[in-house]
């Protein structure tokens, strides 16, 4: 596809987008635009059985590492 021999279609094709959008936009109440209040959220208690991974291992040293 040539660009250049295509460009007024596309300028016109974008005009069009642009103005179908616009209006579309403008029929948009201005309550609609604003924002809804943060919910607020419950910190829930830690379930007594949760599983608890512990890790004991030792870090690698500088050389461990280059190795890898």
């Amino acid at each position: 596809m040539n660009i250049a021999k295509n460009m007024e279609t596309i300028f016109l094709s974008t005009l069009i987008i642009l103005g179908a959008t616009s209006f579309a936009t403008a029929a948009v109440p201005k309550l609609a635009h604003r924002a809804t209040a943060p919910v607020a959220t419950v910190a829930v208690k830690a379930d007594a059985a949760m599983p608890v991974v512990t890790i004991t291992a030792k870090r690698l040293t500088a050389a461990e590492k280059a190795a890898l």
